[in-house]
């Protein structure tokens, strides 16, 4: 399941990014609010990930890691400074450009798998197919595809309450991974689960970023995470730093 390669020049309006970045987030300030009640949220953060690299963003509740996500992903608009997300900067993009570019190149695990309970794995995780209108044959094959990649192929026809609490979520990661996406947004994706089955969940993940060539942003306050990253950035009261690995 590799992920499509990058090519072709960065487009108009691109924050500057060295090559192979696939995000680039420039000075980011989000507040919300105005006057004297106004919250800081992000403060002047900035953030290069590279094609298949496991990034890791650490901190506390309320720190502001969900809030970066969000950005990253063109949920929300930051106050000022700029996300590059695959040479395009968000901000001149459309919402209906910004939902094509999510259903395309991005992948999403959330701390709880949210699987529909009366679906099987195997359409559990050709969800994201069904919304880019890939024919049904297709689906079939690549949703196997997925789930074989996270060792689930024999599960494929079992329904959520039939699974463990890591098989739900490796089906959550097959899902996230079923159309080749460029990057993986992680949100507390073991926060839910033991030591040992997070760990697991941390090792797949990262495995698939080695093997795929997918890159990920997690983020997470779980420590066993650190052990797997290629870089970590702690995050307090809205600052980014990155941390010695």
């Amino acid at each position: 399941m590799q992920g499509p390669s990058m090519a072709g020049a960065p487009q108009p309006g691109a924050a500057p990014a060295s090559a192979g970045h696939l995000l680039a987030v420039r000075h980011i300030v989000k507040r919300y609010g105005s006057g004297e009640t106004a919250v800081t949220a992000l403060r002047e953060v900035s953030l290069d990930v590279r094609e298949g690299e496991f990034v890791i963003v650490r901190g506390r509740s309320g720190a502001g890691k969900t809030t970066l996500l969000n950005l990253i992903a063109g949920l929300d608009n930051p106050t000022s400074g700029q996300v590059a997300l695959f040479g395009r900067d968000l901000a001149s993009m459309s919402d209906n450009a910004r939902t094509k570019l999510r259903r395309s190149q991005l992948g999403f695990v959330f701390q709880s798998a949210h699987l529909v309970t009366s679906f099987t794995s195997q359409e559990n995780v050709e969800l994201p197919l069904r919304l880019g209108r890939t024919r049904q044959s297709e689906r079939g094959r690549r949703a196997l595809e997925a789930l074989a990649l996270v060792g689930l192929a024999e599960r494929a026809h079992h329904r959520a309450p039939e699974l463990s609490g890591g098989e739900q979520q490796r089906v959550a990661i097959a899902r996230a991974l079923v159309h080749a996406p460029r990057l993986v947004l992680a949100d507390e994706p073991t926060g839910s689960l033991d030591s040992h089955t997070g760990m697991t969940i941390l090792q797949l993940m990262k495995n698939v970023a080695r093997v795929a060539g997918i890159a990920f942003v997690l983020a997470t306050h779980d420590p066993q995470a650190m052990s797997v990253a290629d870089a970590i950035y702690d995050i307090n009261d809205g600052m980014l730093a990155r941390a010695q690995v």
